[in-house]
């Protein structure tokens, strides 16, 4: 597969965005499209990485292609209006990542840079799936499974939603968690305050009938609460953008201030730090399954092509997973399956009738 990676977005572009493009086609069979100021990815090139080992022959990969640069001068800044940088700046990064995907040069996009501006370019180059009223970006959360992790979506694409987009998440969710993560029959669960069918705002509660009679082929198994995200129970959760990226920021929030706190206690006495050396290598396994970066950023599903959007400040590691996703999702065609399943869906019926489905679980 073909990585076209934004160089020069994200925190801490273009060093540890380069070379974690630089590991994705060292360690993998990908070839890696690095999409920016030519003169400041050779510069951060030629600065080794201290934590990578053993380090990449930079110069094989560069003369036999596997890694190639695509100069531009124009980038999108983190803080830059979103929808009015990708149309004021038509040369930047982000754009030229989404027109190869578009041309066929390469297979997927990839950027730490302004979310927004990633999910504004992929509308207005790539355009939206047949039957898809909403693209919805899904993240992918640990949970108590190691081998089970959480796809959550919407985080953050739509902030206020249509119930009728829910069912659309739901199917998007299940076929990326099917065939990117590997899970044979996915359980979706409805975001809610509350696991009974009655529970809920006027958007679940619309949204619960809709996605229990006429959503086939994904396995709805009702309502969830916020505990749920981290049991291992569950594989997609679907919700408004508002609320998914409340979850997911509280989360992000809760494990680094978690892990804060253990430091602290464990330097406040000579016996916990002992009992720490003991404890240390089950310490790095729970640190290890709890690391954000390995699970490959948050694809933008929706869209006819991968584009994976991953956290601004990524470190090359994260870089290297996400480009490990998106080479995923375009291996297995993900859009394409999408497509198929969004256009089999049944027509919803009339409003008043859904209307009618809600009020009833309500009593």
């Amino acid at each position: 597969m073909r990585i076209a990676l934004d160089a020069m977005g994200g925190d801490n572009a273009p060093y540890e965005i380069v070379w974690g493009g630089v590991l994705a086609a060292s360690k993998t069979s990908d070839d890696v499209i690095l999409v920016g100021d030519e003169k400041a990815i050779r510069e951060a090139l030629d600065v080794r990485h201290p934590k990578i080992r053993p380090l990449p022959d930079v110069g094989a990969l560069l003369e036999t292609g596997r890694v190639r640069i695509v100069h531009t001068d124009e980038s999108v800044a983190m803080d830059d209006a979103p929808a009015a940088a990708v149309r004021r700046k038509k040369n930047c990064s982000i754009n030229i990542c989404m027109r190869m995907v578009k041309e066929g040069e390469a297979d997927a996009a990839v950027s730490a840079g302004n979310s927004g501006a990633m999910a504004a370019s992929a509308l207005f180059i790539l355009g939206r799936i047949k039957g898809v009223a909403r693209p919805a970006i899904a993240t992918v959360m640990p949970t108590s499974d190691a081998n089970r992790p959480l796809l959550l979506l919407d985080a953050g694409a739509n902030t206020d939603c249509h119930y009728e987009w829910l069912r659309e998440f739901a199917v998007m969710g299940d076929v990326y968690s099917r065939l990117v993560l590997g899970r044979e029959k996915p359980e979706v669960g409805l975001m809610s305050i509350g696991t009974e069918d009655c529970k809920g705002n006027e958007l679940t509660k619309h949204a619960f009938p809709i996605l229990r009679d006429y959503t086939p082929g994904i396995t709805f198994k009702g309502n969830v609460e916020g505990h749920d995200v981290f049991e291992g129970q569950t594989d997609v959760i679907v919700c408004d953008g508002f609320i998914g990226n409340v979850i997911l920021k509280t989360a992000e929030s809760a494990a680094h201030a978690m892990g804060g706190w253990l430091k602290r206690i464990i330097k406040s006495r000579l016996a916990y730090k002992l009992a720490a050396l003991m404890l240390l290598p089950a310490l790095k396994k729970f640190k290890q399954q709890m690391d954000p970066e390995i699970h490959g950023g948050a694809p933008l599903l929706g869209v006819p092509g991968a584009v994976i959007i991953t956290h601004g400040s990524s470190s090359y590691k994260a870089i290297y997973y996400a480009c490990r996703a998106g080479s995923r999702a375009a291996e297995h065609n993900v859009s394409k399956e999408i497509e198929a399943h969004i256009g089999q869906l049944p027509e919803i019926p009339l409003e008043e009738e859904i209307e009618a489905a809600a009020t009833s679980s309500a009593q």
